[in-house]
């Protein structure tokens, strides 16, 4: 028999019994889907992360009071206060830019709006150590800070919040606990960071905040930049020996703050959405391992139910590799065909998770390719016993199976 032929009876077979076929295929279907999902999102995950740790600028590290942080509380805590900051100012040799906040949540009221946000007193270089981008107005400077101004630089979620168009809000005022600040300035976008969300702070003079705002010099946090000549590790001792001189720590004696680089953070991010990807890859490959079983399992009942046919076909002059062609054929195309709508579900199933839940997902062509080739190698695989045991038959017995 010609391989068209055979192809054409292959086909055929299938074509004959569409429902067994479509039920047999699903477990491939599942399977590449699955895959090219997972993949999709973990690709996504993992470009997300970058964008973060290179949104977070060179060789940044936080000093958070306390030895951990949970749930934005500090464990063990104890106090920072702006003579921290100038500790680290006048004395550190490794670093670049030293940034303090001091920060809590407020009522601002603009016209008949009113909202609860994160009021964070810094200074003029918060958005050039952060990293952000001045999208309309401009940053309060070191001379307006000096003088106590009521200068306030949004982020970029403020305007939402209010219902207002961002760069028409330059220049225009709104009070913070009574007081009125001039909206100087607003800041590029980031994205919410756990349970935080930094767009949605207002960045006012630290000096304005301590004397005008919050009536003290305590700091939520300071932010470093280790000069990048310099390793991080390098820095980061240079910042403690700082703080446990200004804190009175004995030697020996535990740290009553942390020092932390926020890669470190988003590194373990990475790294459990990367275990939680294999843990769902493993899966996705387990549905197409069943699917496999499920294909040969039908492909042996095929055997048993065209016994007679095989026969037939092999008294007509069949060779053992003609029908054991025909079999595997049908195997391979069950599990190509399935590959193929298993690939159209999964990039359907990543596109929809990207516009429903704003997530990024990232379609890799490498993840097509060795889902629709481990498809195809299924079908060979699960296919070969059945097609193997119909080849084997001999023809007198076939003739006579009833």
């Amino acid at each position: 028999m010609l391989i068209g032929e055979t192809v054409r009876v292959a086909f055929q077979s299938i074509r004959s019994n569409k429902l067994r076929a479509m039920l047999t295929m699903l477990g491939i279907i599942i399977g590449v889907a699955a895959v090219i999902t997972v993949v999709a999102m973990g690709s996504g995950a993992q470009k997300a992360v970058e964008d973060r740790i290179n949104a977070l600028g060179a060789n940044l590290v936080t000093i958070n009071p306390g030895q951990g942080m949970t749930m934005g509380a500090s464990r063990g805590s104890a106090n920072m206060y702006l003579k921290d900051a100038e500790a680290l100012k006048r004395d550190a040799r490794t670093l670049v830019a030293v940034v303090p906040e001091m920060g809590r949540g407020q009522q601002v009221i603009f016209g008949n709006k009113n909202i609860n946000t994160s009021i964070v007193g810094t200074t003029a270089n918060y958005a050039t150590v952060k990293n952000y981008t001045i999208t309309a107005g401009r940053m309060f400077t070191d001379g307006d800070d000096g003088s106590q101004q009521r200068y306030a630089v949004i982020g970029a979620d403020v305007p939402k919040m209010l219902d207002k168009n961002g760069p028409a809000m330059v220049g225009q005022s709104f009070t913070i606990r009574g007081i009125p600040f001039e909206i100087i300035g607003i800041l590029s976008a980031k994205g919410g960071q756990g349970f935080q969300n930094p767009d949605e702070q207002i960045l006012i003079p630290i000096t304005t905040a301590r004397y005008r705002v919050f009536g003290t010099d305590q700091l939520r946090s300071i932010s470093v930049i280790v000069d990048p000549k310099l390793p991080m590790e390098v820095g980061m001792v240079d910042v403690e020996r700082i703080m446990r001189r200004e804190h009175k720590i004995r030697p020996g004696g535990n740290n009553n703050f942390s020092v932390r680089s926020p890669k470190e953070f988003l590194a373990a991010s990475a790294e459990n959405a990367q275990t939680f990807s294999v843990l769902l890859l493993s899966i996705a490959a387990v549905s197409l391992l069943v699917g496999g079983i499920g294909i040969m399992n039908i492909m042996l009942v095929s055997v048993t139910e065209r016994t007679k046919e095989i026969g037939i076909r092999k008294a007509l002059g069949a060779t053992k590799m003609t029908i054991l062609s025909q079999f595997l054929i049908e195997a391979l195309v069950m599990c190509i065909t399935g590959g193929l709508l298993g690939i159209a579900l999964g990039i359907g199933t990543s596109v929809f998770v990207s516009k429903q839940y704003g997530s990024v997902t990232i379609i890799s062509p490498l993840a097509i390719v060795v889902a629709f080739l481990f498809s195809a190698l299924v079908g060979l695989f699960f296919g070969m016993w059945p097609a193997r045991r119909a080849a084997s038959m001999d023809p007198i017995v076939a003739l006579r199976y009833e």
